[in-house]
């Protein structure tokens, strides 16, 4: 792996998708990640300038391997994806050039497209104007258009031109999806991952996940239908820094009975989630703690997932938290969207071997939290050259967001703020960088924060 460089396009500029990935490939002194400059990379609102993009990589010196999400050059980001009028046509000569800048390239491709999601809700922040409108209409409409294909003829009340709108978009989307499908026949991806973001047990998105993945089985194709978003660039990264290595996983749960549970926004079990996880990474799956390498920590939950600033809570860790013998990994997954306090407070109690230690999170949906964990583990057990204090910087980040922020301070500011303050958010933390700072033997006292797209869903922690 000795001066391994690889091109990162990310999906947006928020920090877990464009940041988090630099921090963890400085973990490892021999790995070169290069990135489009931020401000090419688009936000909740702003288009990516995918011309300066496509200039970016173009003009970029020899790397050994590729990393894209592939909505970025298409669509301009991910949430554009979901709003972009261009037409096929248009976006299939936009993807020919950037095809030509990879053939040319002769780096290793890995790549993400998604597959449309469907939120069953009226907001319309990431989606379409009239999702505020009509949202949960066309959620059930599309559920009931998978559930009882062909036999029923499904009526809805959704006016006539948005639903047209909205199943426009959808066939603009799958038929790239099928053209990326065309260039896997022709070998320009060494790994290709449609990602279904947000599922549901029956959709459109669901039934297109289907076809995809019955042309990839009946071509052979080096493709694969993944659950998640965010986490699948980095979980990609990991693969191409792995390949042709064999890592073997165990993966422990603290709640071994209820591994056949689904998490909130998937659509598979949280064994199966890990699991395909762990493979996306480029690693393997094992039975048991000592055929592993490493050991992968869930702290997963009974019934049903928390979800803290929806108000649904669960009961947290119980037990008694014994870390393993060998190098660990912690996905914190009991919550949709931030830590568990019991565990976090167990684990900030023991004592933590730095050597053995390889990562913590506990952000957004189960893929987000175990697609980043895995690949800063991954990163820090396969580096020659370990810069200690480069994934003590990663992990500090992680508690003061996933632990400080989304678990604590997030919904206590949300309840008496209409808009994100963050003097007011600075003052909350403080506590905890504190207490992270005493552990982890590190300065915190100048941490700043700020909220990157201007609302409390995310933060951007700066050390």
């Amino acid at each position: 792996m000795t001066g391994l460089k690889i091109a990162f396009v990310p999906i947006d500029n928020r920090p877990v998708c464009y940041t988090l990935a630099q921090q963890i490939a400085e973990i490892d002194k021999n790995l070169e990640l290069f990135l489009p400059p931020r401000d090419m990379l688009g936000d909740l609102t702003k288009t990516a300038d995918i011309d300066g993009i496509i200039g970016w990589l173009q003009k970029l010196d020899k790397v050994d391997k590729i990393v894209v999400s592939l909505d970025t050059v298409a669509y301009g980001g991910l949430i554009p994806s979901r709003r972009s009028e261009d037409t096929f046509e248009q976006i299939e000569e936009r993807m020919k050039k950037f095809k030509s800048i990879l053939l040319q390239n002769s780096a290793k491709v890995y790549a993400f497209s998604s597959i449309m999601r469907i939120s069953n809700n009226n907001i319309n922040e990431e989606e379409k104007e009239y999702w505020n409108l009509y949202g949960t209409k066309i959620f059930q409409y599309s559920y009931n258009v998978h559930k009882n294909a062909p036999e029923t003829q499904v009526e809805t009340d959704v006016p006539l031109e948005i639903l047209q709108d909205y199943l426009k978009t959808r066939k603009r989307n799958f038929d790239v999806n099928m053209m990326y499908l065309e260039w896997a026949k022709e070998g320009v991806f060494d790994t290709l991952v449609f990602s279904k973001d947000d599922c549901a047990q029956y959709g459109l998105n669901v039934a297109e996940a289907q076809a995809l993945e019955q042309c990839i089985k009946e071509n052979n194709l080096k493709a694969l239908v993944k659950t998640g978003a965010d986490e699948i660039p980095l979980s990609l990264l990991c693969r191409a820094i792995a390949e042709g290595r064999e890592i073997k996983i165990f993966p422990a749960f603290t709640q071994s009975g209820f591994v056949d549970r689904i998490s909130k926004y998937e659509d598979v079990t949280v064994y199966d989630s890990v699991r395909g996880q762990i493979e996306l990474a480029g690693a393997n799956i094992v039975n048991s703690e000592n055929e592993a390498d490493i050991v992968l920590v869930i702290n997963n939950f009974k019934e049903e997932q928390g979800e803290l600033v929806m108000g649904v809570d669960v009961e947290g860790f119980a037990g008694k938290l014994e870390l393993p013998e060998k190098p660990y990994i912690i996905a914190d997954i009991l919550n949709a969207n931030g830590a568990d306090n019991n565990f976090v407070e167990q684990f900030l109690h023991s004592e933590i071997n730095w050597d053995k230690f390889l990562g913590y999170a506990g952000w957004n949906t189960t893929g987000n939290t175990l697609g980043s964990v895995l690949c800063c583990a991954i990163v820090k057990y396969l580096a020659q050259r370990v810069d200690l204090e480069a994934f003590k910087k990663v992990q500090a980040v992680r508690f003061l967001d996933d632990w400080a922020y989304q678990a604590n301070v997030r919904k206590k500011l949300k309840s008496v703020l209409k808009e994100p303050d963050t003097d007011r958010l600075k003052s909350e933390m403080q506590n905890f960088e504190t207490v992270l700072g005493s552990k982890f033997k590190m300065d915190l006292k100048n941490t700043s924060y700020s909220y990157p797209w201007h609302r409390f869903f995310e933060v951007e922690v700066t050390l």
